[in-house]
């Protein structure tokens, strides 16, 4: 493939990467919408065993560093990061009264410990019991 040719296949690819596996049994699953990255790589690579012309998703790092930037340029002088709006994301769940099982499968978390750190901000003990009828 030319250069000329390379550059035009590459701006035109919805293409990316999947793990071998679900490569070889879903081999079209690469283009459809429902695998398309969020935060996607600006830069285009091939993969070493097809040969398809496709995107990664971006580094986390490179998301960490926008994260921080924009923190510093809205003047936040507290200590904020990605994991911040985890955090927020937990808090606001059990603040909505979600119970913390789901809070864990939605955070991951293997061990329902590990989530309960995220209740002492609610700092509410009964009052964040609610019932079905108050509803």
């Amino acid at each position: 493939m030319s250069h000329s040719a390379r550059r035009t296949h590459v701006n035109n690819v919805c293409f990316v990467h999947l793990p071998h596996a679900l490569a070889r049994k879903y081999p079209n699953a690469g283009k459809e919408l429902a695998w398309q990255y969020i935060f996607p790589s600006k830069k285009m690579s091939i993969d070493p065993r097809s040969g398809q012309v496709g995107r990664h998703h971006i580094h986390e790092r490179s998301i960490q560093s926008a994260v921080k930037n924009a923190i510093r340029k809205a003047g936040v002088h507290k200590h904020a990061s990605c994991h911040t709006f985890r955090h927020s994301f937990a808090t606001h769940l059990l603040e909505s009264g979600y119970d913390i099982r789901t809070v864990q499968e939605l955070l991951g978390h293997a061990n329902v410990n590990t989530t309960m750190i995220y209740t002492h901000v609610l700092n509410k003990g009964g009052m964040a019991v609610l019932s079905p009828v108050d509803r």
